[in-house]
């Protein structure tokens, strides 16, 4: 078992990597061409094809992550279709490898690739991501989510406040900072407005260039305003970096951990998260796609077929790794409009195709 193994992992891993190299090639190519368009531009001064092949780069290790289940799943049925192709799978069952053997040698190896999917997907790949960006504002200008910024929410015992932050410089500084103070009955207090700001010692924002307007709202038959300026001004609060960028960045782009601590700070603020529990979950659930996915491939080893090439059964591999994505992803936005639970919306997926791919190996077995 120990040889069938090795043989086995050897040949679906080698598979798996050159399917990766391939897709990550091509993938480096698009991007590197789509980057070509801000290289001399004036808003992107001193970005050179250095910092582009760096930037693209950069962004390697989340088209990994992405890849990985259908990579796994090619690079599987490759491997299983050219054994049943060479006879070699008829002579390994022959030798006493029962199916149930088999599929735990595959699931095995599959939770390998899922370790390795969360790793990438967890660490490696947020990171770099958060590098590129920073890397593409030094050069290109200011991370933003459009127009109006990014908005949170912060509730403190006597008052809440609602913080309009426009953009990240590539030190992670912030510009262009708005805090609208509320008190308990909802009436604004002040407006508090930065050219920018960093994250201060503590739970603190250290703001300049600031401006800040207070309202009264003590006497409901006169209003006025009371505008002082500040070339400083600390500002107390409990929202830290992690959640800036949370709201700058995307969702998907984020780890784990970080994605949990926005929720709950999403559900204490009395905000909607559905979107970010979504995303948290599919991050739970995507890296255990790559068991559903050597578990499809298992199937094409019990085909029977002394002639013709198996590109047929790549094709189909590669169609089905495109429709999985394809349907996680509507799955998840319709999930997201219907209201459904945000784990169920992001394990189903996974568990049509577990289904399927039981649903074929089980009749595949019994015809045999």
């Amino acid at each position: 078992m120990k040889t069938l193994r090795r043989l086995l992992y050897t040949e679906v891993v080698i598979a798996v990597a050159a399917v990766t190299l391939a897709f990550i090639a091509l993938f480096f190519f698009f991007d590197f061409v789509d980057e070509l368009r801000s290289i001399g531009r004036e808003a992107a001064l001193g970005y050179s094809v250095a910092q582009a092949l760096i930037y693209v780069a950069l962004l390697i290790p989340n088209h990994i992550y992405e890849l990985m289940p259908i990579t796994v799943l090619i690079g599987s049925i490759f491997v299983m279709a050219r054994f049943a192709q060479s006879s070699e799978f008829t002579i390994l069952r022959t030798s006493g490898l029962g199916p149930w053997q088999a599929l735990r040698a595959l699931l095995l190896l599959g939770s390998f690739f899922v370790v390795f999917t969360f790793a990438v997907g967890d660490y490696v790949a947020p990171l770099a991501d958060k590098t590129a960006q920073l890397l593409k504002a030094k050069f290109g200008g200011r991370i933003t989510v459009g127009k109006t910024g990014a908005w949170i929410k912060e509730k403190q015992t006597y008052s809440s406040f609602a913080v309009n932050v426009g953009s990240l410089d590539s030190d992670a500084r912030m510009k262009d900072v708005r805090i609208f103070e509320f008190d308990n009955r909802g009436k604004i207090v002040s407006l508090t407005q930065a050219q920018s700001g960093m994250f201060g010692p503590g739970e603190s924002w250290l703001l300049d260039g600031v401006v800040r307007t207070e309202f009264n709202t003590t006497n409901t038959n006169t209003s006025n305003a009371v505008t002082t300026r500040q070339d400083h001004l600390t500002w107390l609060n409990k929202v830290s970096a992690e959640m800036v960028s949370a709201a700058v960045l995307r969702p998907e782009r984020m780890g784990t951990v970080d994605l949990f601590q926005y929720i709950r700070h999403l559900h204490s603020n009395g905000q909607s998260a559905q979107k970010y529990e979504i995303q948290f979950w599919k991050k739970m659930f995507y890296p255990l796609s790559c068991l559903v996915m050597v578990v499809l491939a298992l199937p094409f080893a019990y085909l029977h077929f002394r002639s013709g090439g198996i590109t047929p059964f790549v094709f189909g591999g590669i169609m089905a790794g495109i429709s999985f994505v394809l349907l996680n992803n509507v799955l998840g936005d319709l999930g997201y409009l219907q209201g459904w639970q945000p784990w169920f919306t992001a394990a189903l997926p996974g568990l049509i195709y577990s289904f399927i791919s039981l649903s074929a190996f089980t009749w595949l077995v019994r015809k045999q």
